[in-house]
């Protein structure tokens, strides 16, 4: 009964982080998402306005969950690797708000997203070699997060 609590816990502990980090780039986001990024020039296949916060929250309750699937199938030397590539991931996944809408520097976001990509890229390795559903979990965010690079360049080239 212990350990299960301590699984629904800390299910619960890492949906809760990620929807946090969620919602600190969103209230950055909301700084200027109604003036500055309104004017912006934008490709023609960029998503309503409305679609972005669904998304996004979906995509973080699936990285909570991925994360909580290797935090209880690893080894302690391979869930530490393995946690730290997605906590580096998560904090470039943050940064990104602050770089973009933020700062409002379109280029320097751009070259952030490579690095976020990368991070991406190796936290869904690492994750796929301890559980293959968790590492599955976060192909969506990947392929989002490639979608969000190709938008990003676009809005640089356009403005």
């Amino acid at each position: 009964m212990q350990k299960r609590l301590q699984k629904v816990t800390s299910l619960i502990g890492f949906i809760a982080l990620c929807l946090a980090i969620s919602g600190i780039g969103g209230a950055v986001t909301r700084l200027s998402v109604h003036d500055w990024y309104q004017d912006l020039d934008k490709p023609p296949f960029t998503p309503p306005d409305w679609a972005f916060a669904p998304v996004w929250i979906a995509l973080y309750f699936s990285m909570g969950i991925s994360a909580w699937l290797v935090w209880w199938r690893a080894e302690d030397h391979n869930r530490r690797i393995a946690m730290t590539a997605f906590g580096g991931q998560l904090a470039l996944n943050l940064a990104w708000s602050f770089i973009f809408f933020g700062a409002q520097s379109i280029g320097w976001a751009a070259i952030e997203l490579v690095v976020l990509w990368s991070a991406v890229v190796v936290t869904i390795y690492l994750f796929w070699k301890i559980d293959r559903l968790a590492g599955g979990l976060l192909v969506p965010y990947f392929i989002w997060t490639s979608y969000a690079f190709a938008l990003n360049v676009s809005i640089y080239v356009l403005n």
